[in-house]
Formats: C-alpha cells, structure tokens, sequence
C-alpha cells in the first residue's frame, strides 16, 4: 500500500500568515519527534534508483505547486484549496509511496484535522525521511544557519533543502543502512540519529568515509556529494567492550487516518482537493492467495477491496424469533366424517338388490377367548420360526461340513503331491548326483538296500549258501560303490568348472556400497579392470566351436598378456601356445589337441591365481598370502595327518578334543554309516526361520548345530511327533511348548506341522493338555537340559529360566489332578 503524502487542506488559505506559521511551527515539533525510517539495503543498484526517481518525484510535484500556486492563487482560495508554495514556504509534509506501485501519489489533508494527524504520526512510523529543512520556514532557516558555526558551503535555497542517498555500513556487525539526508546538515547530526537510535553516546560513535575519519563539522557537500547523489559510510564504536555495535531493527507499520485530502488532475494545469473519508473494515480480508518471487523469494498476496454492502430496508416484520423456532404438540382423536347418499325404492325410483348381502350377527367372543386365539396364533408363529431357524442352523453345518471336507481333500491332495514332489526330487538326486548332500542320499540309499538284502539272506539260507549268498551281495556293492565313485568324479569335474567360473566372477566384480539414500554405487578399480580382462582371455580359449583363424587370434591375445611378465611360468605358457600355433597352421585335427591346450588353460588358470598377475584374486583364496595367518587357528587331523584351519573341524556339544576333520568325518560315514543328514539341515532351517519371524531376540536357536539338533531328535524325541507318533521327518516341525520364552532344548516340542501350528494358537499349553502327556514332555525337558547344560555357549541361558518353566512333577500333580486324556485335552 502506497503511503499518502501529508499536507495542508483546503482551508489554510483563507488563515492569516501568523497561524500558518504557528501550525508550522507546531508539526515541525511534532515530526522532528518522530524517529527517521531506515531501510535496509535489498539490491544495490535497484534501490538506488528507486531512491533517485523518488527524489526526482518529489520536486516535480513541488515545482508544480509552485506553478498553481503563481498562477492561480484566487482560483485555489475560491475552490477551498491550499495557498501556494511561495506563501506556506516548506510546510507540506511529503513522503514517498511504496516503489512497487503505480507511481508517486501526493496526497493532502485537512487543517481541522491537524490534531488527529499529529496522534497518528507520533504512534506511527513514516516510511520516508523527512528532514529539519523541509517544515521550516524560509525565516527559520536563515536564522539556523546564521546560528551554526559550522563551515558549510553556500548553497541555494533549493540546493540546501535537496537530500542524498547514505549508506552507512555498521562495523563489525556488516549491516547497510540506507537513510535519505539532507546535504546542508553536518555529520553531527546524522551521528546524533544513529546514537539516539542505537542508545549508545554520540562521542562513542565515530564515521569514515574512504579510509580517513570524518569531523562532526563537516557536511555531505564537503565530502563532494551532490544533490540527490549516493555516499556510503562507514560506522565504528570507539569503545566495543562497553558500547558495542548491534544489528538495528525496525518497525515498518503505518496508520491511515480518518480524513485524507486527494488532489486529483482536472485538465492540463489544472487541480482539485478532493477530500476522502477512510471507512474502517470491521472484519476480516479474505485471503485471496498470491504467488512468491523466485529470485528473492519475497512473498506477494492478491488483494481486493469493495465498499460497504448496502442494508437491507426494514419491513417492520420479525422473521427471526423464539416462536418461529418452538415447535408444540398436540394429540387429539378425533373421527373425520364421510358423507354418502342412499336411495331407497320408492314409487318412481326402481333400485336393483342384485348385489345386496345378507349379514347375520355371528357368536359374541369374549375377552379370554380373543385372548386365548391370539396366543395360539403366537404359538403357531414361533413353531414356524423356530422351524425355520433350525433348518439355516441345520444347513449352515451342512455347509461347513461341506467346506471341511473340501478343506480335507485339498490337504491330502496337497500332502501327497508334495510327497510325489519329494519323492521325484530324491529320485533325481540319486540318478543325476550333483553335491555332497545328493552322494549322502545315494550311499544312505545303498545302505538300506545292503541291510534289507542282509535281512533276506539270514532269513533264507544258513551255512555254506549264505556265505555264498554274502560274498555275492558284497560283489553286487563293490560294483555299485564302484558306479557312485564315477558318477562322483563326473559331477566333481562339472563343480570345479562352475566352481572356476564363479571364483573368476567375484574377481571381476566392482566395489558396491550403499549411500545414505539407499542407492547402491559401484566402481571399478584397475584390479577389477585386469581380472575381468584375463576371465574373458580364460573363457575364449576353453571354447570349443572356434575356427583355426579365431582359435590363433585367442592364442596371440594370450600370449601377449602373459609376456608382460617374464617368469617361469609364462615362459611356459608361450612355448605351448607356439607349438599349437605351430600344429594349427599344419593342420593338425582339433581332436589330437585336446590335450595340449587343457595344459596351456591349466597353466593360465595357475597364472590367474597368482596374486603378482591378478592382485584382486588374493582376497579369495583359500590359502594367505601371510604365512604369519597360517600359524593361528591352526589344528591336526589325526586320520589324515594334516594340518587344517579350524573351519575344516565340526565340533559336538559335549566335544572336549578337536578329533577328524570334515573330510575324514565324511569319507568314514560313507565307508560304515551312511547316514543321510539332510532332514536334520531341513529341520534346523525351518527352526532358525520361525525363531527369527518371532522377533523377540532368540539366541540359542542359532547356536544349535546339526549334531546337537539330531542328538535332540533321535534321543529326546525318538524322531516321532509327541501326538501321534509321526516318524517321517519331513512332516515334523520343531516348535516351542510355551510360545511366550524362546526356544530352547528345555522349551520345544516335535510335533507335525499341522499339530504344531494348533499348538501355537494355544494360549496356555499347561492348562490344554492332560496332567499325563504334560509330565511326559517335562520329562524330556529335563533329560536335554542335563545335555546342554554341558555346552558352555548354553550355560548364561540356563541362569536366566523363568519360575514357571521350572515347575517339577510335583507341583503339576498337586495344581491339576489327572482327569484328561491326552486325545481330548488337545484341540485344533
């Protein structure tokens, strides 16, 4: 909003010259009160300009007055218009509008409203600079002058009163300050502003401009300012521990008066003071939104304005009360008429009887007979209804039945293409052995085979023929021991290829770390570069389908890869890739030279592993480069005669020596048990999985191994379900009795999967089951703990049990008497 411009009304004119110079007079104590707005630096260059158009529209609105005022002063005073420029002298109040509106306004206000003026500016803040010399008369000024000792230039009277942009820069703070000030006032004077501003002594303040101290005395035009020109100041304290310099804050708000006078252009040079009455809003402006300046970021609202809506004429009726809006009720019976007409035969009117009843009064009821009729029809209603509840009830079972059957059928079909599934899998497994796991289940296969064919033979024959009968049957496992061991080295020679491949893989993969976005980033590194160049070198020479001109191509690239170091061993590998070289361009046939290049791809595979040639394979292998790491965690296999790390070593819960190593543990269970130990892998890893769905922090589930857990089956559990006595392990779950405390050897059960999802919706397993069947599973609790308790990793977890796993025998006995069996207590 534009700020208005204040000046004298229309009815100084017809006021003697003594008044106007004691109305002056008094604005001129009023406003030299009132404190000198600041503003603060936005853009530089944008600022200053808009300061130099104000001035620039300052004067042009004041050389008009003066012009009007010249020329038509009779005109002005017949109109109730101010008296001239000449005649008021310098007692207009001007200040400039906000720069961002449509110009410069000038705009006057009444004499009779003087008094409130001066209210509103002693409470108000004006947005532009009014100096001494604008309210003074031309009397007082020259009497000022004559006054200060100060030595000023000699100025003109329009040169004295014109004004200059200063920048004053306050130190240390950086703060600019840009003030509008008049150029025939002394620095004093701007100091005295400063210090009345900043409450700090003007003799603690001191000015410089260009380096050098400026004196009290001198003014703007000693410093070579011109009028309406620019200046930048710098300004210190003398004393910054007792008068330190702060930031300067200000406040930007502004009073509209009541009454303001308008001066609006009638004709070329012509004028008329229209005076407006501000009318105060006593609500609220909607907010109309508005838009925010990219660059400065500064904040700009839409806003509207309307006058006031007209009233509505009184119409003297009341339309809004209490009764309007009270609503009374009233019941009242009453029987509404129907008037019919008759006709009666009569003589000359014939009426036809054709359609008239007979009624005859029947048999008066009495009250316990009416009664008694409508509580046997009550009875009848209910007889139905109940009739027809009985049949949705009656239906719904039919129904459930229905989807239990479904559900039932779908189970057992489900089990049993799972265990076809299985069954295809382990049959695979057997004929196409691929891992250690499948060479497991195909000796443990071979040995029930064995133990059944033993079976029949002691059941069949005795003496001489069963011997007979044995040494065949040992024939029959020899031969197929025989047939294992090639299928094993067949699968052993395809898993080191993928095991080769893969190691070369992770060679040249690049370095990944995730930001803290989450967004993965890799980078190759010149290790990562050269491993991926001698896999793709490693993979052109194993392939098979190359002609003799690509196969001589794969053969050159090699050879000049490996001469960038001269050992032993690229000596090696260029002499062989010379002699193919050599029996390629003589036609040799490709089959006669299978042997030749699985040395050179040996030899190279051997060159890759070297760190000195591929620095980024040191990471991955098996043996360190630091034989100061082989002497740490280092242990012998009395069976193989070996020294092996600690990770080749499987050690039981109860295990006081190292003992074998894996491999031999391996090659003795192939040789005598032949136990296939992938069900108890499975179990374990359906344990570990619902352990760590819980969420609850369990431990010990994850420092059970496969041993201890096969331990936990076949000798606590006997490897059957508690409930039904299900031996197929891959129907069984172990889970725990109390789902409330973590797993535990002392807190689980096995049962199948289908009893042991019923048993985890259980909300008290000791109040579900028989007094019998409980004492039976705390029994078992005990015999583990007695195990585990020799586990030193199990030993923190048995300190920490809470009271009510702890209960004995005795206590189930005295709390619970043995009413339950074992088959109703468990509900599904």
């Amino acid at each position: 909003m534009e700020n208005p411009t204040f000046s004298g009304s229309s009815d100084v004119a017809q006021q003697t010259d003594g008044e106007i110079l004691s109305e002056g007079r008094e604005i001129e104590q009023e406003i030299t009160s009132t404190e000198e707005q600041v503003q603060y630096e936005a853009t530089g260059e944008n600022q200053d300009q808009a300061i130099d158009h104000q001035h620039r529209e300052v004067q042009n609105l004041d050389q008009q007055s003066h012009k009007m005022s010249d020329e038509k002063p009779d005109t002005l005073k017949d109109q109730n218009t101010m008296k001239s420029e000449g005649e008021l002298g310098d007692h207009e109040l001007s200040d400039a509008g906000d720069h961002s509106g449509d110009g410069f306004q000038q705009v006057k206000l009444s004499a009779e409203l003087l008094p409130e003026i001066q209210q509103v500016q002693e409470n108000s803040t004006l947005s532009s600079i009014i100096t001494k010399e604008d309210i003074q008369s031309p009397e007082d000024q020259e009497a000022d002058q004559s006054s200060e000792n100060t030595p000023e230039k000699s100025l003109s009277s329009d040169d004295s009163s014109a004004t200059a942009t200063v920048k004053v820069m306050l130190t240390p703070d950086g703060q600019v300050i840009t003030v509008a000030f008049s150029i025939g006032k002394s620095i004093e004077h701007l100091k005295n502003y400063f210090a009345s501003q900043m409450k700090i002594p003007e003799a603690a303040l001191r000015i410089m401009f260009e380096g050098r101290i400026v004196e009290d005395s001198e003014t703007l035009v000693d410093l070579g300012i011109r009028p309406h020109g620019m200046i930048q100041l710098d300004m210190q304290s003398m004393d910054p521990e007792n008068y330190p310099i702060k930031a300067m804050k200000f406040q930007l708000e502004y009073s509209m008066p009541d009454v303001i006078t308008v001066r609006v252009q009638t004709g070329d040079e012509t004028y008329q003071d229209i005076a407006v009455e501000i009318e105060r809003l006593n609500y609220r402006k909607p907010y109309l939104g508005g838009y925010r300046h990219k660059v400065t970021g500064v904040l700009y609202h839409h806003a509207g304005t309307q006058t006031v809506p007209k009233k509505r004429p009184e119409k003297g009726t009341v339309v809004f009360c209490r009764d309007t809006q009270t609503v009374f009720e009233k019941n009242k019976p009453q029987q509404s008429r129907n008037t019919m007409a008759t006709q009666m035969t009569k003589i000359g009117c014939y009426v036809a009887n054709i359609t008239d009843k007979l009624i005859e009064p029947k048999k008066y009821v009495t009250a316990d007979e009416f009664h008694a009729r409508r509580l046997k029809a009550v009875i009848t209603i209910q007889t139905y209804f109940r009739r027809f509840h009985a049949k949705r009830v009656v239906q719904q079972l039919r129904e459930d039945k229905r989807l239990r059957l479904q559900w039932e059928e779908k189970e057992e079909l489900r089990k049993r293409q799972e265990k076809e599934e299985r069954l295809r899998t382990e049959y695979n497994r057997r004929m196409n052995p691929k891992n250690k796991e499948d060479f497991e289940l195909l000796y443990h296969a071979l040995e029930l085979w064995r133990k059944e064919e033993v079976e029949k033979i002691n059941q069949m024959y005795t003496g001489a023929e069963r011997k007979a009968a044995l040494c065949a049957l040992l024939e029959q496992e020899t031969h197929l021991i025989s047939s294992i061991g090639r299928h094993k080295i067949d699968a052993g020679e395809e898993n080191q290829q993928k095991a080769i491949q893969s190691l070369l893989n992770k060679c040249c993969e690049p370095k990944r770390w995730k930001a803290f976005d989450g967004k993965t980033t890799e980078m190759d590194t010149q290790f990562t570069i050269r491993a991926r160049e001698l896999r793709d070198i490693y993979n052109s020479i194993n392939t098979d389908y190359f002609t003799r001109d690509e196969r001589l191509d794969a053969l050159l690239t090699l050879k000049h890869t490996v001469k960038e170091h001269d050992c032993k061993l690229t000596l090696e590998i260029v002499e062989l890739i010379d002699r193919e070289a050599d029996l390629l361009m003589r036609g040799v046939q490709d089959c006669n030279l299978d042997g030749l290049r699985k040395r050179i791809s040996t030899l190279f595979l051997q060159y890759i592993k070297t760190p000195t040639f591929n620095p980024e394979i040191a990471r991955l292998l098996k043996v360190p480069q630091d034989s100061t790491v082989l002497r740490k965690n280092i242990y012998f296999c009395p069976s193989c005669k070996n020294y092996l790390p600690s990770t080749e070593f499987s050690l039981s819960a109860n295990a006081r020596t190292i003992g074998r190593c894996r491999k031999c543990s391996k090659l003795d269970n192939e040789a005598r048990q032949r136990e296939e130990f992938t069900k108890y892998k499975m179990l374990l890893k359906q344990l570990k999985k619902s352990e760590a769905d819980y969420e609850d922090g369990a431990k010990i589930a994850f420092l059970l191994l496969q041993e201890d857990l096969q331990y936990l089956v076949e000798n606590i559990w006997g490897s059957n379900s508690a409930l039904s006595a299900c031996d197929d392990l891959y129907e069984l779950a172990m889970v725990r009795w109390n789902k409330y405390y973590e797993w535990s050897p002392w807190n689980c059960i096995l049962l199948t999967k289908e009893e042991a999802a019923a048993h985890l919706k259980l909300a008290n397993a000791d109040q579900a089951y028989g007094i019998v069947f409980i004492r039976k599973i705390k029994h078992r609790h005990t015999l583990a703990k007695n195990y585990f308790s020799q586990i030193p990793e199990m030993a923190p977890f048995l300190h920490h049990e809470k009271s009510d796993q702890m209960s004995t025998v005795n206590d189930l006995v005295i709390s619970k008497p043995i009413s339950k069996p074992i088959a109703t207590s468990f509900q599904i």
